[in-house]
């Protein structure tokens, strides 16, 4: 997890994102972050993320983050 949270702030450096239960809810992301955020985990873990998961729900916290990379992993790049 903490590879995602490195990520998360290189993206977005003036959160910390380890205080946050909802980075949505919080104004730490917004669309083009969150499609940024799945090209550099694309390329980080070698998965391919569906666009149909590309949902703000998936996107919520380091836990839902991990849950949708776990869940790509098995998708083919």
């Amino acid at each position: 997890m903490q590879d995602v949270l490195d990520i998360l702030t290189e993206i977005k450096p003036e959160f910390d994102f380890s205080d946050s239960s909802d980075f949505i809810a919080d104004g730490m992301l917004d669309s083009f972050d969150i499609i940024n955020l799945c090209d550099l985990l694309e390329e980080k873990y070698n998965v391919t993320i569906d666009g149909l998961d590309i949902l703000p729900e998936n996107f919520t916290s380091l836990n839902s983050i991990q849950s949708l990379i776990i869940k790509s992993k098995g998708e083919s790049k």
